[in-house]
């Protein structure tokens, strides 16, 4: 695997705690200055829910060569944030207050917000509750249609065979997940369409070696390709003609969220682009990170 920034970890320039107004305590991370009125920030929300911000914090901390200060945080439940143990905090309504309070305690101005699948349903609540502070929104392999995703799902798994599907489905319904066939179904699904690379990077492995699966059973379901929790229902598709900041969607061709999903978002958001990375899957900024980041820069320097 040849070398490239997103797969070097760099130190953050700043490591601050912020506690909310319910005591908890959230993790954060910043790369370049402190944020000042004309130096602008870009703040990354990860996928998840449950999942430390590791994979996403990596490989984009190197953008703070490039003129901005980037901000990324670990979200209640996981990484270096407090872990309650409490079913009822694991909540979209929640988790936006909690970004509330994170960006009014770093002071944050208008910024660019950067969302990765879970964090592009975070991104998007919170650009319809504060356009105001919304500079830009980038929405990275994301899916604002839920039950739309779920069938996009189903249609990747039925590219396994129907005797494979036919197994999956009856080890659902018996709450066996545990089984070898049927994790092993679900591991050739990541590999296809969650990263593509033979070897995955660190940074992406330290993520998923500690996620929390507390909020994420809660809120999506047992896997990536299951999903039962409180968000199963969630479609913000028709609100989204509302965010008028400048958008930018990307997705990879073999994405678990697929292109499909992405241009569902994309002819909802008015003032949108949409670019595909045909090599990739749910990770373009490790598959594909020249063209990524290419892409993202190109955006970024415009607005």
């Amino acid at each position: 695997m040849s070398r490239h920034p997103v797969f070097d970890t760099r130190p953050p320039d700043a490591v601050a705690e912020v506690t909310l107004r319910d005591g908890h305590k959230i993790a954060t991370y910043r790369f370049g200055p402190a944020p000042l009125a004309d130096r602008p920030v870009l703040l990354l929300l990860n996928g998840g829910p449950g999942l430390p911000c590791d994979y996403l914090r990596d490989s984009h901390a190197h953008l703070a060569s490039d003129g901005l200060t980037v901000i990324a945080y670990d979200q209640l439940g996981c990484g270096a944030s407090s872990r309650p143990v409490n079913a009822s905090l694991w909540t979209l309504d929640r988790y936006v207050d909690e970004l509330d309070q994170i960006v009014a305690a770093l002071g944050l101005g208008r910024m660019h917000l950067l969302g990765h699948s879970w964090g592009t349903w975070l991104g998007t609540e919170y650009c319809l509750t504060y356009p105001h502070r919304i500079r830009s929104y980038v929405c990275t392999d994301g899916a604002c249609d839920i039950p739309h995703l779920v069938s996009e799902l189903n249609r990747l798994r039925n590219a396994l065979g129907s005797e494979t599907v036919a197994m999956m489905l009856r080890f659902e319904a018996e709450n066996r997940l545990e089984h070898p066939a049927y994790k092993a179904a679900v591991t050739l699904l990541n590999y296809r369409h969650v990263c593509r690379l033979d070897t995955w990077p660190d940074a992406l492995n330290r993520s998923i070696g500690d996620w929390n699966m507390g909020p994420y059973v809660t809120m999506q379901g047992p896997n990536e390709f299951t999903y039962t929790g409180n968000m199963k229902d969630w479609n913000r598709i028709d609100a989204m003609r509302a965010i008028t900041a400048p958008s930018l969607v990307l997705v990879g061709q073999h994405d678990e969220l697929t292109p499909a999903c992405s241009m569902k978002i994309h002819h909802a958001l008015p003032n949108s682009r949409i670019k595909v990375f045909p090599n990739s899957s749910h990770m373009p900024f490790f598959e594909e990170p020249d063209s990524y980041f290419e892409t993202l820069c190109g955006f970024l320097a415009a607005h």
